[in-house]
């Protein structure tokens, strides 16, 4: 936070420091090509995941399997030895090709209302989680890490909702409510995540597939709700249209 402050500070003074913003000395060398990995990985996960909406759109594959399928995949991970790097990396990128099958019916639903709102969802999704991954990692060492158990709090709380929502009935309310609230715990679960992640780095867990799947995982979550909400929007932008035309 102090290189934020700071930054703000020199902005107010008319003078542009971009030097703060790129000042990663707190991070060292050897954690700065660990998260190098991490986020090439990352960045190769969300391209599996691609292939896996694709798919999905070609034979609509996604579904039960897939899900069970993505499950096993992580647990396979999980189970792995880490100096078995390209079968543990190879597992990613199944697990997030499932991962994309299975939320493949709502990308495809995107697509044939509004495929505009596809793409504004994902550019949102990748700033916000650009943004919030550079907050944690410009800010102090551990300074988020408290956030763990207010998130964890949380998490209860959605599935709480969520079982609430199947067992008693679902309203729009209810649903924006998890839709939001599940929102705004996975950003936070994204600067928890990046921080826990440095600090392991720090004492030697290099284990960048582990870190990628986590990264992975959030950013889908933040994905998912954000397309959820704006395609929600849409329709009910449409409707009011059809209803004024109506009229």
């Amino acid at each position: 936070m102090d290189a934020f402050t700071s930054f703000f500070d020199s902005q107010s003074r008319g003078c542009w420091r971009y030097d703060i913003l790129s000042d990663f000395s707190q991070i060292s060398p050897i954690v700065q090509t660990h998260l190098k990995k991490v986020y090439l990985t990352l960045c190769c996960a969300l391209v599996a995941s691609a292939v896996g909406v694709y798919l999905h759109v070609l034979w609509n594959i996604g579904g039960i399997l897939t899900t069970i399928g993505c499950f096993g995949s992580i647990a396979w991970i999980l189970a792995t030895p880490q100096h078995q790097e390209q079968k543990r990396v190879a597992l990613l990128l199944a697990s997030a090709a499932f991962q994309g099958a299975t939320i493949g019916p709502v990308i495809e639903l995107a697509i044939n209302i509004d495929p505009g709102v596809l793409v504004s969802a994902f550019v949102g999704t990748a700033v916000a989680f650009g943004c919030f991954s550079a907050a944690a990692m410009l800010a102090r060492r551990r300074e988020y890490l408290y956030l763990g158990g207010l998130l964890s709090s949380g998490m209860s709380i959605l599935l709480l909702l969520q079982f609430a929502s199947y067992f008693f009935g679902g309203s729009t309310a209810l649903f924006k409510i998890e839709m939001y609230f599940g929102l705004l715990l996975f950003v936070g679960y994204i600067v928890v995540d990046t921080q826990e992640m440095i600090e392991r780095a720090h004492f030697g867990d290099k284990d960048y597939v582990k870190h990628a799947l986590l990264l992975f995982t959030d950013f889908v979550a933040v994905f998912v709700r954000i397309l959820i909400i704006m395609l929600k929007s849409s329709m009910e932008k449409d409707e009011k249209r059809k209803k004024k035309r109506s009229d």
